[in-house]
């Protein structure tokens, strides 16, 4: 297991930044007149300034890092209010990204104290410190440029503050030219895509499925001795142990975690370095392997740079793959949860083979009435996942040509997956798994009740005596042994002899 995210410990002084207050009325600011570029600067003493893009001037909350670009997007993409922001984990791992593209220029001669500025506001996003500044919704332009944007401008003017500059001034350090110089949204939004992925999984998703596969584990440990009927059909079939039956939702956990770490090799590959159409254009030789390099010494994951720029912009196969073995997942847990529940029916008119934890309440109007919460919480989670993972398909089907623009859309998908996997994996356990109870009583009386310990007979009276023996019995309400002696198929210590529960549990 990689170690979680960090970042470089360091001292420093910073400036106070702007207050956190959303910004008032963005949606309806009007676009000024055209001005000259160096007419950008503080629009009053009042609560906006005055930034300009290659449309001309808007206005901008004087208490917010952003510029121009992403006030012209909140202008244009009015679509889903707060919840449908771009996900943070997106914008933590662009500071990372950021941070490692200015050391990494630096080295190719960036001046010294812009580049260490742009680092330590790019520290500032990676830590979370301005999620306030990211406004944007993910259904934006489908490459993700707005966001892009938005970071190059909150990171521009943060590091100006620090050098005591003026917010929208672009002076001495300007969002294009110096925070993404060497970069295009094209190659930065796919591999901030492939950051938040690998991090998510790494802190989120694979813990949450180990902590459900141990808990899981020890269950089956604990019921390796409690011989009940099993179902197939929905139907009475042969005995098994509870424990046998626990290692089977075991495995599934344990391949779900091996689907998903197979995956991880293609996420680990970078897009940076492909500018545009991924050919690199106006990168450095070099540059794309240094800045994989940074951002795995950064993330303590083994991120490279990808094997082929062109695929890494048109194409997100490897958010597809790992969304298939996420959707793989959500199938196996669903079986879990729907079987637990089914074998917790009850209390007194279901199979009630299991004592599932009481936690709260369940009903308003039925008094003393407890539901399997975690278990329809789980399958809930379950249900979004595959629907998520038929939005990643459809945006992974349609990269046309040199770019995939369906990238905002479907790492907002994976990482709700992986967060939803991951959080409900530890709910279900701590809350459920944990305290399952076998109800040996229960799960006796139903095994001694089933018709289907008749298949023990089989090498004995051949299969055809044995299933009249089992339909004779449910036509009349008797037992296996009573019919197959009226019958007059064996005797009473035949029957007990060769139909023995715990001799049915594996192969002679």
């Amino acid at each position: 297991m990689y170690r979680v995210v960090r970042l470089l410990a360091r001292s420093r002084r910073l400036v106070r930044p702007p207050g956190s207050a959303s910004a008032p009325g963005l949606g309806g600011v009007p676009v000024l007149p055209l001005r000259a570029p160096n007419a950008a600067g503080m629009a009053s003493q009042n609560s906006f300034r005055i930034e300009f893009d290659t449309f001309g001037e808007l206005k901008v909350p004087n208490d917010k890092y952003y510029g121009a670009q992403t006030v012209r997007s909140t202008m244009n993409f009015k679509i889903g209010g707060v919840t449908e922001r771009m996900p943070i984990p997106v914008i933590k791992a662009f500071g990372i990204l950021k941070r490692a593209a200015a050391e990494v220029n630096q080295d190719y001669g960036l001046d010294s104290k812009i580049a260490n500025a742009i680092m330590k506001a790019a520290d500032e996003v990676a830590e979370g410190k301005l999620n306030d500044h990211f406004p944007l919704v993910v259904w934006q332009t489908g490459s993700g440029t707005q966001t892009n944007m938005n970071v190059n401008e909150v990171i521009s003017n943060r590091a100006i503050e620090m050098l005591g500059g003026e917010l929208g001034s672009k002076k001495p350090v300007h969002p294009n030219d110096h925070v993404n110089k060497s970069q295009s949204s094209n190659d930065t939004f796919p591999t901030a895509m492939h950051i938040a992925a690998a991090v998510e999984v790494h802190e989120v998703l694979l813990p949450g499925l180990q902590k459900l596969h141990d808990a899981l584990e020890a269950k089956s440990k604990e019921f390796a001795q409690i011989i009940k009927i099993g179902r197939t059909h929905t139907q009475d079939a042969v005995p098994l142990t509870l424990g046998q039956e626990f290692s089977g939702y075991v495995q599934q956990v344990k391949y779900a975690m091996t689907r998903i770490k197979a995956a991880m090799p293609r996420i680990y590959e970078l897009a940076a370095g492909g500018t545009a159409v991924g050919t690199g254009l106006n990168t450095r030789i070099g540059f794309a392997e240094k800045v994989a390099a940074k951002v795995a010494a950064l993330t303590g994951l083994p991120f490279v740079t990808a094997a082929n720029k062109f695929e890494a912009l048109a194409a997100h196969d490897a958010l597809v793959e790992l969304s298939g073995a996420m959707n793989t997942t959500a199938c196996s847990l669903m079986k879990i949860a729907n079987d637990i529940r089914f074998l917790g029916s009850g209390p007194r008119s279901g199979l009630g083979e299991l004592i599932l934890p009481e936690n709260e309440p369940g009903s308003s109007i039925m008094p003393g009435k407890v539901n399997p919460t975690q278990c329809e919480a789980l399958t809930m989670v379950a249900a979004q996942v595959m629907g998520n993972h038929v939005a990643v398909t459809v945006g992974g089907s349609n990269g046309h040509f040199e770019l995939n623009v369906f990238k905002p859309m479907m790492i907002k998908n994976v990482l709700h997956s992986a967060r939803l996997l991951g959080d409900a994996c530890v709910s279900f356990t701590e809350n459920c798994v944990v305290g399952i109870q076998a109800n040996t009583e229960r799960i006796n009386k139903l095994m001694h009740e089933s018709l289907m310990l008749v298949t023990a007979l089989n090498p004995h009276i051949g299969y055809d005596k044995a299933a009249k023996i089992a339909k004779t019995a449910h036509k009349n309400g008797s037992t296996l042994k009573a019919t197959a002696i009226e019958l007059g198929y064996l005797t009473a210590e035949q029957f007990d002899e060769w139909v023995k529960p715990k001799d049915m549990l594996g192969p002679k």
